[in-house]
């Protein structure tokens, strides 16, 4: 308890020299907080990987606003899947948060730490993020989004050595674009350690932080409520602008999914209606005990038509996961390895998208299992969640 109320009484002492550094208003939240106030509903979606779909910096935001705003009947949409980031993020928007035209008032999204470990190159950082909020602004143009940036140890060390870590430099060119406020947590997280309030070793314990690192997060997304809704200020009256362009035109503005109904299937893939593992290892809510297209078998060909200018898989990446190869319009063929530094051990959500940048207009992906495979793998095996495509649906 001492340590606590010290660690508090230093953050007293740093905050009005360090505040600014770990947020920026921009724009703040000015329709949301009108909505709350004169409407007495409110829908808030949280969109994110393992750290927002665990119980802990969500549930906490979410009895804080109902704090602040008592009257107000809510709906609290949780769409955190461990192990994704923005890519899948932009492409499960519409079927997990503004499913069936829900209008949602303000959108938290987090994707810093998923992003960078999970591969993505500074391309499909943007793509991602900025399909995310474009394509949030296109379904409702008065969602307010809050986005925020989580901490792992690499980005302490960036912080450290005088960089700013890639995927925050990313996605802040998305927020600043577009104006949305964004939480800088591994910077906050960076400068506290430094300053000798706690330690991530004792205190903060992982990315998946404990109970302090989520309360630590929550506090600092009040504090930005604080900055955008002064005390006694009359709300903003909600108005509607114009986007401005996209800092990608191959943003992945118009992602979603599409059922693995669509494919034509060869022999040697099969249309599995819920499957589950036969190997030893852990599996994801919502991967397991749905329907798949499978395939075990090398040389066997998938044909997937669809009409956009990327188009990719929501794949399971397990023990046996092989080498997908893949062909759109005729294309030579080319290569992705599907199996991932965790899957040994686990079936993990794994989307991948193969192409990005197609003219407008109908296309064929072909895909097919690779006779090669990862030394670690123990097959071929690709097991299909959904299709991705970023086009008109």
């Amino acid at each position: 308890m001492k340590k606590v109320l010290g660690s508090m009484v230093l953050w007293l002492l740093l905050g009005g020299i360090l505040s600014a550094e770990w947020f920026a208003v921009r724009d703040g939240l000015p329709h949301c907080q009108k909505v709350f106030e004169t409407t007495g509903k409110g829908t808030v979606a949280f969109v994110g990987g393992s750290i927002t779909e665990m119980n802990g910096w969500r549930n906490l935001v979410c009895e804080e606003l109902q704090r602040r705003f008592p009257n107000t009947e809510w709906e609290f949409i949780a769409a955190g899947i461990s192990s994704t980031g923005s890519t899948p993020g932009a492409f499960r928007l519409t079927t997990d948060v503004f499913q069936e035209g829900k209008k949602i008032d303000l959108l938290f999204e987090e994707a810093a730490v998923n992003d960078s470990t999970n591969f993505r190159t500074p391309t499909e950082m943007l793509r991602g993020m900025e399909g995310i909020v474009r394509q949030a602004k296109r379904l409702n143009p008065q969602v307010d989004i809050v986005m925020m940036h989580f901490a792992e140890p690499d980005k302490c060390r960036d912080y450290r050595a005088g960089r700013t870590p890639v995927v925050i430099a990313t996605h802040e060119k998305v927020a600043e674009h577009y104006r949305i406020p964004s939480i800088n947590l591994a910077k906050e997280v960076t400068d506290r350690i430094d300053a000798g309030e706690f330690s991530w070793e004792k205190d903060f314990r992982d990315l998946h932080p404990a109970p302090f690192g989520h309360r630590l997060y929550a506090n600092t997304i009040s504090r930005l409520f604080d900055a955008v809704w002064p005390k006694n200020a009359t709300p903003a009256s909600p108005t509607t602008s114009e986007l401005p362009p996209p800092l990608d035109p191959f943003s992945y503005f118009h992602g979603h999914y599409v059922s693995i109904n669509a494919a034509i299937l060869s022999e040697g893939w099969q249309r599995v209606e819920a499957w589950k593992p036969t190997l030893s290892a852990g599996t994801r809510r919502g991967f397991v005990h749905v329907p798949m297209l499978e395939c075990t078998v090398p040389g066997k060909v998938l044909e997937f038509p669809f009409e956009g200018t990327a188009v990719g898989i929501f794949a399971i990446a397990g023990p046996d996961t092989g080498i997908v190869e893949y062909s759109v319009d005729g294309a030579p063929w080319k290569q992705k390895d599907f199996f991932t530094p965790w899957s040994s051990g686990l079936y993990l959500p794994w989307s991948q998208i193969f192409e990005a940048e197609l003219a407008e207009g109908k296309h064929t992906l072909r895909l097919r299992m690779a006779e090669n495979k990862n030394e670690k793998s123990a097959g071929t095996a690709l097991r299909i969640v959904h299709f991705l495509v970023n086009g008109q649906d």
